[in-house]
């Protein structure tokens, strides 16, 4: 059974919120010593729900398994500054504004939907 797009857009627009609070609190600790970074991986937005990844040919790659006792929230394991924090500031910045261009996106596509059913209630 499908989701209806509205459903799945709002998914994902409450998912960029999340992700965006997450890297946002890496660049936050970026002095904390041993702090590991965090994400939200896309691939776990899409295994909710009613939205599997689904293998359709046997050559396809199996979905990554994650490791992490949170199974939304994953950990950077390396730890590239001496005082064992992992964030390095450029990437996270990159991060959210992959983030934020998702989230426009989501938006852009719930506002047309919405636009959709109002010309559909005013032609009935």
């Amino acid at each position: 059974m499908t989701q209806p797009i509205g459903n799945i857009l709002e998914r994902l627009i409450g998912f960029t919120q999340k992700r965006q609070g997450v890297l946002a609190s890496n660049i936050a600790n970026s002095d904390t010593p041993d702090y590991k970074a965090k994400d939200i991986r896309f691939e776990d937005f899409l295994q909710g729900g009613n939205m599997p990844l689904m293998l359709t040919n046997e050559r396809d790659i199996d979905p990554p398994v994650s490791d992490s006792d949170d199974e939304s929230v994953h950990r950077d394991r390396s730890a590239p500054w001496k005082d064992g924090n992992n964030v390095q500031i450029d990437m996270q910045v990159a991060k959210m504004d992959e983030n934020a261009m998702l989230y426009e996106a989501g938006m852009k596509l719930l506002g047309t939907e919405m636009s959709m059913y109002q010309a559909d209630i005013r032609t009935v």
